[in-house]
């Protein structure tokens, strides 16, 4: 995890892509923020790039690629598994099903987006500010 790297946020949706990028920006997080419809683009970006991703916000539902598929493509990934990039699910789509089979993916959190911007504003606050005080395989301590 690189703590000045993109956040990758994986959401198909463009009202909630605004959202999340005004927000982030409203709380300034000055991190690069990386847009994709779907987790193919993301495979192909994280295969591809040298750039360390900061962490992961994945919708779950998504055409192509979904965020279960990505998950579970990225696991199978040794390079990407090795980055250690905090995968957390910012979705509407929620049941207990779904949280447990998210869960199995070995992700980091799963959230269900907040239907008021305060709320979801501070659901946003706390995940980077979290992972921002973490400390992973290959962090420098400080």
């Amino acid at each position: 995890m690189a703590l000045h790297g993109p956040i990758l946020c994986v959401e198909d949706d463009e009202d909630d892509q605004f959202l999340l990028r005004a927000t982030l920006e409203e709380l300034g997080i000055s991190n690069a923020l990386l847009f994709f419809s779907n987790g193919i683009p993301v495979m192909e970006y994280l295969t591809s790039t040298s750039e360390e991703p900061f962490l992961i916000l994945c919708d779950v539902n998504m055409p192509l690629m979904n965020g279960l598929e990505l998950r579970q493509q990225m696991q199978q990934h040794m390079d990407l598994q090795k980055k250690f990039i905090p995968f957390i699910y910012l979705t509407t789509a929620a049941n207990p099903t779904l949280v447990n089979q998210a869960y199995q993916g070995s992700i980091q959190g799963f959230y269900k987006k907040a239907s008021d911007y305060s709320t979801f504003k501070e659901q946003l606050k706390t995940i980077v500010e979290y992972w921002q005080n973490c400390l992973l395989p290959g962090s420098t301590l400080r």
